[in-house]
C-alpha cells in the first residue's frame, strides 16, 4: 500500500532533456539496516557508483573490451569523464554524456530514510553505429549496473562513510 504522503508518479533529473528515450532503465537496490548513517549527497553516490577502481573486476573487464570494440564501428572510446557530476537536481545527481552514436543520461538518487539507491539511465540513439552499439549494451546493461551500484552500497556500509 502507498504511503499517503507518496507521490503517484516517477520522475527522474535523467529524463528531463530525454523524455522519450529509445532506451530507460531503473535500478534499485537496498541497503541493508546498518548502524552506519548514510551519505545523503546524490553526488558522492554517483561517484561511488560510477568509480573504475571499485567496479568489480567483470565490469572492468568489459569496460576494456568495450574500448577496444568500438574503434571497430568508428565510435571514439569513453573515458571515466564521462560520468562526472553534471549538476544535482533535488535527491539526484545527473550525469550527462553525448557522442556521437548516443546520448546518455543517468540520475542517481538516494533515499537514506527508505535505505535505496536508485540509478536511472535513459538513452538516445544516434544512427546505425548507435544502434550496433547499442545490441551488446542493452543486454548488459541491467546486470552491470545493478553491480555497480552494489558494490558501491557495500563499500560504503563497509567504510562506514
Amino acid at each position: 500500500m502507498p504511503r499517503p504522503d507518496a507521490d503517484p508518479c516517477f520522475r527522474s533529473a535523467a529524463l528531463a532533456d530525454l523524455p522519450a528515450p529509445d532506451f530507460a532503465d531503473v535500478c534499485i537496490v537496498a541497503i541493508a539496516p546498518a548502524a552506519v548513517a548514510l551519505p545523503t549527497d546524490p553526488a558522492y553516490w554517483a561517484r561511488a557508483v560510477f568509480d573504475p577502481r571499485s567496479a568489480p573486476r567483470w565490469v572492468q573487464v568489459l569496460f576494456a573490451v568495450r574500448q577496444l570494440a568500438v574503434r571497430l564501428v568508428g565510435i571514439p572510446p569513453g573515458d571515466t569523464a564521462m560520468f562526472d557530476v553534471a549538476e544535482v537536481v533535488g535527491d539526484e545527481a545527473v550525469i550527462r554524456a553525448d557522442d556521437v552514436h548516443l546520448d546518455f543520461r543517468c540520475g542517481v538518487g538516494i533515499d537514506a530514510q527508505a535505505r535505496l539507491l536508485r540509478v536511472t539511465t535513459a538513452v538516445r540513439l544516434k544512427g546505425w553505429r548507435g544502434r550496433l552499439y547499442f545490441v551488446p549494451v542493452s543486454v548488459l546493461h541491467g546486470p552491470v549496473t545493478r553491480a555497480m551500484a552494489t558494490n558501491a552500497v557495500r563499500r560504503t556500509v563497509a567504510a562506514g562513510d
